[in-house]
């Protein structure tokens, strides 16, 4: 069972309907999501509504952020109050488990780990420096919860988080933070990856849906990532918001025709 079934919208609560939001066609005739599948993708043109959907649904679902700031007090979400603020969610299996990632605050996040590791290692140089005639073996004792929070920290990001690309932070980053169980909300996770790693998404996608009974909710324009098997895509280009099988999708039509026939694409730009 996923841990959310269902996301439905208060339109009576409306105040303004022709004001963003609610202006956008997708959102404008929502009335209630249902989710049929633990991975579901919502696809469709930029400014279409399934990133401010997902927004307000991490902000609903109470999320934990991994970009520089927790959802609640992430002033770049404040956009999208109004329709959290009349989203009800229907859950299955409630979990506190899980998190919200915008590709774009992927750096704030490893930055915010940087200054961890920094502030951390400027306590032991303190404590260090202050206590600098007390015998080792004190010296370590006081030392020794900033050493175990730094050991924790690069055990999970790695010993410095710049010695990876950041498709490699990105993809660790999921292999170390998926707990069993959990609800994910991801926007564009494409972003950093190439082809080749976003397969490798996929393929630790499956491992979390088949071994941890967890579900995602997935915004893409990625025909690769929209290959899962047994995912739920729906279309934010039709109102309302309706289920489109994978060969329908505009990103997967578009793809394969230029593929085919880039010259035909390409010629216009001569």
């Amino acid at each position: 069972m996923n841990p959310l079934r269902e996301v439905r919208i208060n339109r009576a609560a409306i105040q303004s309907p022709d004001e963003y939001p609610f202006h956008v066609p997708a959102l404008r005739a929502l009335e209630a999501l249902e989710f049929t599948s633990p991975v579901t993708f919502l696809v469709g043109e930029n400014g279409s509504g399934k990133s401010t959907f997902v927004e307000a649904l991490a902000w609903a679902s109470e999320r934990v952020a991994a970009g520089s700031e927790a959802v609640d007090l992430d002033e770049t979400l404040n956009h999208v109050r109004p329709l959290r603020e009349i989203m009800r969610l229907i859950w299955g299996r409630r979990t506190g488990r899980g998190f919200f990632l915008r590709a774009e605050d992927f750096f704030g996040f490893v930055n915010r780990t940087k200054l961890e590791l920094a502030e951390l290692e400027t306590e032991i140089t303190r404590v260090r420096t202050e206590h600098a005639d007390l015998p080792e073996v004190e010296l370590s004792r006081r030392c020794a919860p900033y050493t175990k929070s730094i050991m924790e920290l690069r055990a999970r990001y790695g010993a410095d988080p710049d010695a990876r690309s950041h498709g490699e932070q990105f993809l660790n980053f999921f292999q170390q933070r998926l707990a069993p169980g959990g609800f994910y909300i991801l926007d564009e996770p494409e972003a950093p990856l190439s082809p080749m790693r976003q397969l490798s998404l996929l393929a630790i996608l499956g491992d979390a849906v088949r071994e941890g009974r967890s579900q995602f909710v997935i915004c893409t324009h990625s025909p690769i990532l929209m290959a899962a098997p047994g995912a739920q895509i729906l279309s934010f280009d039709s109102s309302p918001i309706a289920p489109i099988p994978y060969d329908e999708t505009e990103h997967v039509s578009l793809t394969r025709d230029f593929l085919n026939r880039p010259e035909a694409f390409l010629r216009h730009l001569q």
